[in-house]
């Protein structure tokens, strides 16, 4: 009776260590996938950059290391990893070399949520949105301690400024997700996305929709403190901004992590106002293969739209960075939110 006991303990002892084994595998290949995916995207995006760049300034682009210049930001990366890690000597050793883990890690765990397909979501939590946002904060605290740490009074005023710019323009972000949150009644991207199978939200919406999203790409793009909100950074006054004493990888984090939140924006907004991997021919629930092609083409195509934005228009002033988001976005954003609530009150949302 005791030896049946022991084995029947032994037998579930045993079961019990192989599931647990095989979900800790499990995880670890989800999460050498993301990260495969997070450094192949960083990679194509700074070459799309400087293609988009090339392309709207009338010069040729990278062209020379590999076929029409593909392999060049490969030859970046291996130039940043193989050159020396420098810092000052009065920097805050510590909190210099924690800041850039801040931003990477804040940029990696964004991209967990997005349904790339109906089965290829990393971690869909029911409050998708919200974990967005939260953790869009949390990305900015990585730059105020880079920007102090440095012990550099360049360094400081650009992380000041990114400071005072994230917390104006995450009010716009949020309000506007949350106009259209009004309208699927789910903080759950794959709820979100099952709402747009007789529609996309920026259709269903009204004018309201369109509204938030215009609000939506214009404080994504500052949130990003790129142009022509890169008052963070801005060369003609501050050297390099918050990263003016980072060199070698740790610059590169910065860098990729900037390219990668641009991605997050874009993939954002593609998963709340344009269907996520939703076809608008619905094609995707025979063939659920293409989802992956289309999330990744609506994506890229507001990337380019980002890409637009700051190789068109000048720098603003901070005076006018700020008068933009408290004047103008803002009060915008509280009435549309108010005209969405009638729309969704009345029930007069758009179905196919």
């Amino acid at each position: 009776m005791t030896i049946s006991i022991i084995n029947i303990n032994y037998n579930l002892i045993s079961s019990i260590m192989l599931e647990e084994s095989m979900s800790i595998l499990n995880m670890i290949l989800v999460a050498l996938g993301y990260l495969g995916f997070f450094a192949v995207a960083g990679l194509f995006l700074v070459l799309m950059e400087r293609r988009v760049a090339a392309w709207f300034q009338l010069r040729v682009g990278p062209n020379r290391v590999g076929f029409q210049g593909i392999l060049q930001t490969m030859a970046d990366a291996l130039k940043l990893i193989s050159k020396e890690l420098t810092g000052t000597v009065k920097a805050d050793k510590f909190l210099y070399n924690l800041a850039p883990y801040f931003v990477i890690v804040t940029a990696l765990m964004g991209l967990a949520v997005f349904p790339f397909t109906k089965d290829i979501q990393a971690f869909d939590i029911n409050i998708g949105i919200f974990f967005l946002i939260a953790i869009s904060s949390i990305g900015v605290i990585g730059i105020l301690l880079g920007g102090w740490a440095s012990n550099n009074k360049f360094a400081l005023i650009g992380a000041m400024r990114s400071g005072v710019q994230t917390i104006s323009y995450e009010l716009s972000i949020g309000l506007s997700l949350l106009t259209m949150i009004l309208l699927t009644g789910s903080l759950q991207l794959s709820e979100i996305v099952e709402v747009q199978k007789s529609g996309w939200l920026i259709v269903q919406g009204h004018v309201p929709a369109i509204i938030a999203f215009m609000i939506y790409m214009i404080a994504g793009t500052a949130e990003t403190n790129r142009a022509p909100f890169d008052m963070v950074e801005a060369e003609s006054e501050l050297g390099a901004g918050f990263h003016t004493e980072y060199s070698g990888m740790k610059f590169a984090y910065f860098f990729l992590a900037e390219f990668i939140n641009m991605f997050i924006i874009a993939a954002i907004a593609t998963t709340v106002f344009f269907g996520a991997w939703l076809s608008p021919f619905g094609i995707t629930e025979s063939l659920p293969w293409l989802g992956v092609f289309w999330f990744l083409g609506k994506t890229l195509l507001l990337v380019f739209l980002m890409m637009w934005f700051r190789w068109t228009f000048p720098r603003l002033r901070v005076d006018q960075l700020l008068t933009l988001e408290w004047k103008y976005l803002l009060p915008i954003n509280l009435v549309n939110i108010v005209i969405m609530a009638l729309i969704v009150w009345l029930n007069l949302t758009i179905q196919f």
